[in-house]
Order: structure tokens, then sequence, then C-alpha cells
């Protein structure tokens, strides 16, 4: 493994756990500890535990924070009370999404934005140049570390170790409490479609928490997990990837993401892009798909047609654990996005059947806000 490869403060933990190990965004992280389906079906069934700590942190404060993150993301930051969180996006002036994100308000004037792994220093540079007025901007992603409890088991395993009733926390909201003696910010987020929580702590208490989370959740049936299978439980709830379904050349309305943009805000950086694209109309839309039969999973740039001409390609695709079929997403003329559209993916140069499908493939137990 390349030198110049990060690793979290749990590095040694999951090699002690056997897990191997693979590149990701410019980190060594575990991919798998057991299999990949055993894990992924762990998650569905009980709980597993992430650790996410290569994410980055992000922190503003001060009396320009909430104008400043007003501008820089396309959601509508001041609907935001102490605690709460919400979903959005770094834009581009063409309207393309320079990372999704999410930003909590932790109190007034100050706020965390946790963007993905491999945009961390992209997001910080695209960031600081665009800072305006009286605001702080501080990067702590190097000194904090994040884990993630996900499954229908997971408040049963936090409950008793939390200072505060993790019951009564909606979803997408975070408070700060401790966990086992160590202080967290604990969020009720996560990307597996299932109930849970994310912790973030200092990166020096990483290993403690760690350690006090396994031992509570074994009697839970609580196992950790690798990227593998974060993988295919996002796809399953159908959560978009950056670097796969979303890029600085796709729009969140053709995403499917237009939830997380309010056009009537006031101005923000792509909302000129975003308002001629949603009054022209977008040309193409991210859809997901199942595929009939089995011959081999749909993949990250395998061409999608319809009546042999290609009209798109796959972004993300793989096999479902829970479903027991072959399940993807990808980008396809506006006019083919229509649920029950019957669609082709050439599947090592051969032509295979696929529907397209509404909503997540998998409805998991994730709590309502």
């Amino acid at each position: 493994m390349a030198n110049q490869l990060k690793r979290t403060p749990l590095y040694q933990a999951h090699i002690e756990l056997g897990a191997r190990m693979i590149e990701f965004g410019g980190w060594e992280m575990p991919v798998q500890y057991t299999s990949l389906i055993a894990e992924h079906r762990t998650v569905r069934e009980h709980a597993g535990i992430f650790d996410l700590s290569h994410m980055g942190e992000f922190y503003f404060s001060g009396p320009g924070a909430e104008s400043n993150l007003q501008r820089l993301l396309s959601n509508d930051v001041s609907a935001l009370s102490p605690g709460q969180a919400q979903y959005t996006l770094i834009l581009n002036e063409q309207g393309g999404i320079v990372d999704d994100v999410i930003v909590y308000r932790l109190e007034d004037g100050r706020f965390l934005l946790v963007a993905n792994a491999a945009n961390t220093d992209k997001d910080r540079v695209w960031i600081e140049a665009r800072l305006q007025g009286d605001v702080a901007f501080e990067d702590k992603s190097a000194k904090t570390a994040l884990l993630a409890v996900q499954g229908p088991k997971a408040v049963e395993i936090l409950a008793p170790l939390a200072s505060d009733d993790v019951h009564a926390l909606p979803s997408f909201h975070a408070a700060q409490t401790s966990v086992g003696g160590v202080n967290v910010l604990l969020s009720r987020t996560g990307y597996t479609g299932e109930d849970g929580f994310e912790l973030y702590c200092d990166a020096a208490d990483a290993e403690k928490l760690w350690t006090t989370l396994m031992e509570a959740g074994a009697p839970h049936g609580m196992v950790p997990v690798g990227l593998g299978a974060r993988d295919t439980l996002r796809l399953e709830a159908r959560l978009p990837l950056y670097g796969n379904d979303l890029s600085d050349e796709t729009s969140p309305l053709e995403a499917g993401l237009s939830f997380a943009v309010k056009l009537d805000k006031g101005d923000f950086i792509g909302r000129d892009a975003l308002l001629a694209q949603k009054s022209e109309g977008p040309k193409k839309r991210l859809v997901g798909f199942v595929m009939e039969g089995r011959g081999g999973a749909p993949r990250h740039g395998y061409p999608i047609l319809y009546e042999g001409r290609q009209v798109g390609e796959v972004t993300s695709g793989t096999f479902s654990p829970t479903l027991e079929k072959e399940i993807g997403l990808g980008y396809v003329e506006t006019a083919l996005a229509a649920p029950g559209t019957s669609i082709d993916i050439e599947v090592r140069k051969k032509a295979r059947r696929a529907e397209v499908v509404k909503g997540r493939f998998v409805t998991g137990n994730a709590k309502k806000a």
C-alpha cells in the first residue's frame, strides 16, 4: 500500500480485525472484514459500525457565517434551528455539483459542514476563495473522527451509553452529549437507509469510542462494516455517491435532488444556471433500474440503450443482497425517465433488459423527521 495514503485513527483496529484494506479517496480504508453480503445483511437486520473518519469537517462561525453558507449552498440554511441538520449541495456557476454535503446549525452563528472524503481538499479551496465579510472558517478534518452505528438495533446499542435520551433525538438532528465517557456530537443521520447515528469526536478519543461501541453492540449482533457494504446499502436506499452519480457536470435537477435546492431563498452560486435549466427542462435525468434475470451486475460507465441506441450510461450498479436482484442508477434522456420504461444495459457486450423504477429499491427503518 502506498505510503502517501492517509489513515484514520482506527487503522490499527481494522488491521487487528482482519479487514481487507483498499485505497479510497486518498485514504487506506477497510472494504470488508468478513464478506460484503454478510455485513450488508447484518446492518439491515441488526446493526453495523462504520469508521467514517476520512470525511471532512469544516466549521463556520461569526456574524457572517449564515450569509456565507446561504450563498455557498443550494438549500436554505436559515430554516435550520440549533441542533438541526440539512442535506445540501455546493454548486458551481454552471449549476454543476461541486459536492453534496450535510450542514448543521450547532448554535446561532456556528455551523458544521461535512464534506465527502475525496472532496475535502477541493471543497476547502473552493470555500475559502469565496468567503466574504465577518466569518471564521476552520478545517478540523484531521482532528476529528467520525463513527456510525446503523441498523434497527442502533437505538438499543446507544441508549445505555449516552448521557442524553437518544430515543428522543429526531432524524436530521444532533446533540452535544457523552457516549461511553467520550464527548461527541451525536447525529441521527446515516447513509444506509436504516435508522442510526453518526458520532463526531476528537481523533484522540476514536479508539476508546470504537471499543466501547463494539463491546456494547456485540450482544445485539452488531459487526464492523466496510466500504463495500456501505456502497450496496446506500445504493439499495437510492442515495447518490459523489464521483459516480454526482459530479460537477451534473445538476441537482438532473440528479433528482430538487428538494435540496431552494430557488426562492435569494441568490446563491449556481442559481441562475438552475433557473435557466428549469425553464428549458433538463435534457437528462438520473433513474433507478432493476435488471431482469441474472447475468452480471451493471457497473459504472456501462452503456444504457433504448431500441438499440445509446441513451445514457450507468453511474452505479450492484447485486442487491436484500432483493437478490441486480440494480443500478444511471442518466438517461428525460423522455425515457418515466417509471415502467424498458431499457437495456450493455453488460459485457450483451444487451440485458431492465426496467426503470420509482423511489428507493429497499425501504429501511430510518426514523422519519
